[in-house]
């Protein structure tokens, strides 16, 4: 499922397997706010469907360039296996890296996991010089999905606009 595209994606946002529809939908409104492009990887833990935009008020979701595929195999293909190997930035809080060490540009894809098990160990092992953390007290066990998204998507844009 997806929507036609609405323009040229400044980021390719990921969210693979979300489970929390208000997680998605404050990480899609971000990319709507940034004109990102929101990748969704089944399974999801919840249905997009009209209905349910229209309960939760996402009135911002026909401004959204979106796409949701089958499995990590399909996006693969359709961003191709050579942008994910140089272009791609995998969010982890076991990544050596601080997101503010990365030198983002335009275009690059940025990974998530999800909310409760992050991304799966054999996508982080395949990436190891592309997983990037954002930096947390060891009292929190993680950042909220939408939270980490908006950080990482911002810390971009402001290196994007600053080039």
């Amino acid at each position: 499922m997806s929507a036609t595209p609405k323009y040229d994606p400044i980021l390719h946002i990921v969210l693979h397997q979300p489970e929390i529809p208000p997680n998605t939908g404050n990480v899609a409104r971000s990319c709507v706010a940034i004109g990102a492009k929101l990748w969704l990887v089944k399974p999801l833990g919840f249905e997009i469907t009209e209905k349910r935009l229209r309960r939760a008020g996402l009135d911002y979701w026909p401004h959204l360039d979106w796409e949701t595929v089958e499995d990590w195999q399909e996006l693969t293909q359709k961003l191709g296996e050579t942008f994910l190997e140089k272009r791609a930035w995998f969010f982890t809080k076991t990544a050596q890296h601080e997101y503010t060490d990365a030198r983002f540009q335009r275009g690059d894809a940025l990974i998530f996991g999800c909310e409760t098990r992050g991304l799966p160990a054999e996508i982080l092992a395949a990436h190891p010089e592309q997983t990037l953390r954002i930096p947390i007290r060891p009292q929190v066990r993680s950042l909220n999905l939408s939270n980490a998204a908006a950080v990482a998507m911002y810390e971009a844009v402001r290196q994007l606009e600053n080039t």
